[in-house]
């Protein structure tokens, strides 16, 4: 990130005064399509979709180096079974069944690879039909293991990752996904096959909603299209429909309600992330989950000791984060920003166009923490959280931020 990125950036973020990113600029009636990498900067990344929050589709010369490309796909563009099963075939891998609907979402279980690739294979066989349904492999965590060196390489459009980094300091997950499926099941790279993306822009969503406040299972459903207890579909635009070739990446903003299908035997990289850009988002989402579990569990506040932790512990079974957690993930990305900052030296701020975390994106990030962290240390349900074994205290880290803003503020 350059300087006059920066600038851009703090200056959009003073213009939405308190509103969250993702609600506040109009809907596109297309998604563009990103052609050249050499013309193609991080500030043109940054400024024109970041920041907006708009999607967009990045060529396939964006992903014609990566090592999934060339080795996992058959000259034909087919899915390379053969070298899948050489390299992988042992490996125990999440599959769920697309034809199965539990609680809005589907089954899943577990298998190794090999058994995969053969219900795959015969799945093909069966013109594209089997008796055990469809089954889809998702969420496989191939990126944390030592043997999926070079399957892939980081764009630095999404080098600010805030998610796998903190993660990755951990030594704990990641949330960088591989996705593998034969045709009809439902930031993303298709290294072979082809998908249809339908999307929503942030708020569309609750369009879609039934009378119950549930998202319908498949938007192009007829029974869902028909059906009554959606009182607001006819008031929810066309969503924007998307057709991802082989090698392209579909980067999906944040809040933006998507439903994705296969059109052919498809593999795809996933990559799930947080950064500046969408942190008060994510600190958004947090508080209505709290709403929505405070409103379940709202008749036994007067009666249940410790009523509010009780609700912390049913969110983070819920949403996988409570505030607690929240907190501890912008510590560890603050603190790693505050060395940032100490390294700065004379002549090295305006360094930063390759990697994305140069002297720049630090100053950006650090400002972003310090806004979010500022609200959280002032919400009233953060403030019943036991904090008393935090270090740093949370209103001592927000000091900290805003020291270093402030000495840093010249440049």
């Amino acid at each position: 990130m350059d300087r006059e990125t920066r600038v851009f950036a703090e200056s959009h973020f003073r213009s939405l005064r308190g509103r969250l990113p993702s609600r506040v600029c109009p809907t596109p009636d297309r998604v563009d399509f990103i052609e050249n990498p050499d013309s193609f900067s991080y500030a043109d990344f940054f400024k024109g979709y970041l920041l907006p929050n708009l999607p967009c589709v990045f060529s396939s010369a964006f992903t014609e180096g990566w090592g999934s490309r060339k080795h996992w796909v058959t000259p034909s563009g087919k899915p390379d079974f053969d070298y899948l099963l050489q390299n992988y075939g042992d490996v125990v891998v999440p599959v769920a069944n697309c034809g199965v609907q539990e609680y809005n979402s589907n089954p899943k279980e577990h298998m190794p690879l090999r058994d995969y690739i053969s219900y795959w294979k015969e799945f093909i066989q069966g013109h594209y039909s089997s008796p055990r349904g469809c089954l889809y492999l998702k969420d496989w965590h191939l990126c944390r293991d030592s043997s999926a060196e070079g399957i892939f390489t980081l764009p630095v459009y999404f080098s600010s990752d805030w998610l796998n980094e903190y993660w990755d300091t951990l030594d704990v997950d990641d949330y960088r996904f591989i996705y593998m499926g034969p045709t009809g099941t439902c930031w993303s790279v298709n290294i072979c096959g082809r998908k249809k993306w339908f999307l929503f822009p942030p708020g569309q969503e609750e369009a879609l909603r039934d009378c119950h406040g549930g998202l319908p299972y498949d938007v192009t459903a007829p029974a869902f299209l028909e059906s009554r207890p959606h009182p607001g579909l006819n008031h929810c635009s066309p969503p924007l429909e998307v057709m991802q070739e082989a090698g392209e990446m579909v980067f999906v903003p944040s809040g933006w309600h998507h439903q994705v299908h296969n059109m052919e035997d498809t593999i795809s990289i996933n990559h799930n992330w947080v950064n500046g850009c969408n942190l008060a988002n994510m600190w958004h989402f947090l508080q209505q989950e709290l709403c929505a579990v405070q409103r379940e569990v709202g008749e036994w506040k007067d009666t249940m000791p410790d009523w509010h932790h009780h609700c912390q512990v049913i969110m983070r079974s819920c949403s996988g984060i409570n505030f607690k957690e929240f907190y501890h993930f912008l510590k560890v990305i603050a603190e790693r920003r505050l060395l940032l900052a100490k390294e700065i030296g004379p002549g090295e701020v305006e360094y930063g166009e390759g990697s994305g975390l140069g002297p720049q994106q630090t100053i950006f990030d650090i400002s972003r923490i310090a806004e979010v962290l500022a609200s959280v240390v002032v919400n009233p349900d953060f403030q019943k959280v036991d904090t008393s074994m935090l270090s740093p205290q949370p209103e001592d880290l927000l000091q900290q931020l805003e020291e270093v803003m402030a000495s840093m503020e010249p440049l």
